[in-house]
């Protein structure tokens, strides 16, 4: 156990929080989990940060950092869908993304094929995050609407989705085929 895995730990702890506070619905639950997830995210870059500056890359790193990843955003999509703040069509689109480049990297990796992320991927996960933010807070605060914030950003991501898994089974494929 070191910093950078107990950060990503710390993600994956936060998921039944943030659920039991979306079932709970009401404006300080949304707000508290609006909170912690801002701060789960912010684990997801540091997590990487501190593995890379005190070399404290793992094995069980590799492995839960992408798994708390995936856990905490699409519990949060699903969770969303029932309170009528985003559309089921959406989520599923995302989620299948995911599971699709997941198990295309299973598949690179047992032919020993590294495609590298790149910043089709990032953007993703900066509006993945950047819309479930103001979509867990989803009410008017001071003017702002929070939820319509969040679903121009989840538009955004949802491109970004789409349009990183094709670059990701375009990459995959001239590879196998070369």
């Amino acid at each position: 156990m070191n910093l950078a895995n107990a950060l990503t730990i710390s993600r994956i702890l936060v998921v039944p929080v943030i659920v039991v506070l979306l079932i709970c619905e009401g404006f300080w639950t949304s707000v508290i989990s609006s909170v912690l997830f801002t701060a789960a995210a912010i684990t997801d870059y540091l997590d990487g940060y501190f593995a890379r500056k005190y070399n404290l890359e793992s094995d069980l790193g590799k492995l839960l950092d992408p798994l708390a990843d995936k856990l905490l955003t699409a519990t949060v999509l699903i969770m969303l869908i029932p309170l009528g703040r985003v559309p089921a069509w959406m989520v599923a689109v995302i989620i299948g993304r995911e599971m699709a480049v997941t198990g295309l990297r299973g598949l690179a990796s047992e032919k020993n094929i590294v495609i590298a992320a790149n910043w089709l991927g990032k953007y993703k996960t900066a509006f993945q995050c950047t819309a479930l933010i103001p979509l867990l807070l989803h009410y008017q605060i001071y003017g702002i609407e929070f939820h319509e914030a969040g679903m121009f950003f989840l538009w955004i991501a949802l491109f970004f989705s789409l349009w990183s898994g094709i670059d990701y089974m375009y990459h995959y494929t001239k590879q196998v085929i070369v």
